[in-house]
């Protein structure tokens, strides 16, 4: 899986302003067995041709998420997944219900 690491709050400007691919935001806490399960089957099930994909590792960035949360108005959770398309959440999951989710069916 090719991620880009969303590791600076100024790059949320550029996810809520790119319209040429849908985006994914991956949130995961790096200590979170479950966590780590479901990122885990989201890459064996996922590819990254249709959407960039974003990750976001949570205990080294919270304000990050904080943000996403406003930004996207979602409830933050871990692990969650948030589908962006022209600068609106247009899907998102969390834990189980991520590898539930047709993220096709969005884009």
């Amino acid at each position: 899986m090719n991620w880009n690491s969303l590791s600076e709050i100024s790059q949320l400007s550029t996810i809520k302003t790119d319209s040429t691919l849908p985006i994914l935001i991956f949130k995961h806490s790096t200590r979170c067995s479950i966590s780590k399960m479901v990122l885990s089957r989201f890459e064996r099930e996922h590819d990254n041709t249709e959407m960039k994909m974003y990750f976001l590792d949570l205990l080294a960035h919270r304000e990050i998420s904080n943000q996403i949360s406003k930004d996207f108005d979602v409830k933050h959770e871990s692990p969650q997944v948030l589908l962006i398309k022209n600068g609106q959440c247009i899907a998102h999951a969390s834990h189980n219900s991520i590898n539930q989710l047709d993220l096709y069916e969005h884009l």
